[in-house]
């Protein structure tokens, strides 16, 4: 276990943005834990924060600022740890950089003072079930994997007092989290790396439209945040592109140093099944076993894991079967795309009663309307934004309802025995649930009481 007291000790840090899902909470734990003076701020007020809030009280190098943010919690400060949500243009953050207080992310933050080899996998979409792969080849190798980045409840920071010898790093990177792999370094310590960097092996999944309203409708700016992923990358390294991306990623052609991986499910073996759902999952796949490959994996391994994956909690997850119904929670689906993948992926296994809609994030879902009247038996949705959109003034041509318990008893009420219900929003989650987390827990616990 690295100590890392000497770090942080006696530094004076805002965090900017706590969150409710434990990521925020277990960084300003470990900050404290070692010695930090930290300086919570949030624009959520303690009320809306309170079980997070609840959690730090103890320490009493732990303050806060909620419902608001002060100029001066941004100067005279050792270093800014910005959530991930937060613009790097957000103006508290331009107040920290022309004060010359450095800027921090816990990802790229926790990697830098770990010093140990580690996987960076990025992506619209294949992000997560590419890092459980991975995760579990690695594992079953024999290594000691460390999993961070967007994982719920789990602080990258916190991932430091795992660290041992041999330990190798996988971490999820959205391209919030990405951005921290570009900024300038923080902390002044001979174990922490000066100057931008990436990690050793970059995977880059997927590219498509996705929260465009966080980056104003501009492609350019959301890949340019995705890049970091592999910009500073050595040569030696390794980039895995999965083909999909490979027009996006071309656009930085003359900068990449790493060697080249082009991956897709051309990659798996002649022969090798595909535990997952779906023609998307054995692309996963795809990436997954040119990434262990690179890592130097044995084979054997790697094709036990492929084919006996079970699926991530919200991502195409059979939660249950009820008088030969199946239950299948997608919320992770906060894109149309992924929605058509999950409808495209289930028509194999039988008639679809879809549960969908929620909030938009300014995405062109153009195409999904006419995929749901091809591919389902039966479509409601969830009112929101997102909706109002797609259904485009045709909302009384469908069923719309505003609880997830009423979509969920309106489907069951026609369901057959062979039919797949599957919760597959499309959108954002924010103006009915706290987040997909939440409405995926919420359409568990409706299988659960029948």
């Amino acid at each position: 276990m690295l100590d890392c007291r000497e770090i942080f000790e006696g530094k004076k840090v805002t965090q900017m943005g706590l969150g409710l899902l434990g990521g925020g909470t277990g960084d300003a734990e470990y900050m404290a834990k070692n010695g930090a003076e930290v300086l919570i701020t949030d624009l959520k007020t303690e009320e809306q924060l309170v079980s997070s809030v609840e959690q730090l009280q103890k320490f009493p190098n732990i303050s806060f600022r909620l419902g608001e943010h002060k100029e001066e919690d941004f100067f005279n400060r050792d270093f800014i740890l910005k959530g991930p949500s937060v613009p790097l243009s957000n103006v508290f953050i331009e107040t920290a950089r022309k004060n010359n207080v450095p800027v921090d992310m816990s990802a790229s933050l926790m990697l830098r003072i770990a010093h140990v080899p580690a996987i960076g996998v990025t992506g619209t979409r294949g992000k997560s079930t590419v890092v459980h792969f991975l995760s579990t080849m690695l594992e079953k190798d024999g290594r000691a994997v460390l999993t961070g980045g967007n994982v719920k409840g789990l602080s990258s920071l916190a991932l430091l007092d795992q660290v041992e010898a041999d330990s190798v790093g996988v971490f999820e990177l959205d391209s919030w989290k990405c951005q921290g792999f570009g900024e300038e370094r923080s902390l002044q310590h001979d174990r922490v790396q000066q100057g931008s960097h990436s990690p050793q092996v970059a995977v880059f999944t997927t590219f498509m439209p996705d929260h465009m309203n966080y980056y104003k409708g501009d492609m350019g700016a959301y890949l340019a945040d995705k890049a970091n992923i592999f910009l500073h990358q050595s040569t030696g390294d390794v980039l895995v592109i999965g083909k999909q991306a490979l027009p996006a990623v071309e656009t930085y052609k003359k900068h990449i140093k790493a060697d080249v991986v082009v991956a897709d499910e051309s990659s798996l073996p002649k022969g090798w099944k595909v535990g997952l759902l779906g023609e998307h999952n054995r692309y996963n796949a795809g990436v997954a076993v040119a990434t262990a490959r690179a890592f130097g994996v044995d084979d054997e391994v790697i094709r036990e894991v492929v084919e006996t994956m079970l699926p991530l909690p919200g991502r195409l997850e059979l939660v249950g079967e009820k008088k030969g119904v199946r239950f299948y929670n997608d919320t992770n689906a906060t894109t149309p795309e992924a929605t058509m993948v999950a409808l495209r992926a289930l028509k194999e296994v039988g008639p679809i009663r879809l549960i969908t809609g929620g909030t938009a994030k300014d995405l062109d879902a153009g195409a999904l309307l006419p995929l749901i009247g091809e591919y389902t038996e039966e479509v409601v949705f969830l009112d929101g934004s997102g909706t109002r959109q797609l259904l485009n003034g045709r909302e009384d041509r469908f069923t719309v309802v505003n609880s997830l318990q009423k979509a969920f008893s309106e489907v069951i009420s026609h369901a057959k025995e062979g039919d797949s219900i599957l919760f597959s929003p499309a959108f954002s989650s924010f103006e009915m649930f706290a987040n997909e987390f939440d409405r995926g827990e919420q359409f568990n616990a409706l299988v659960t009481g029948l």
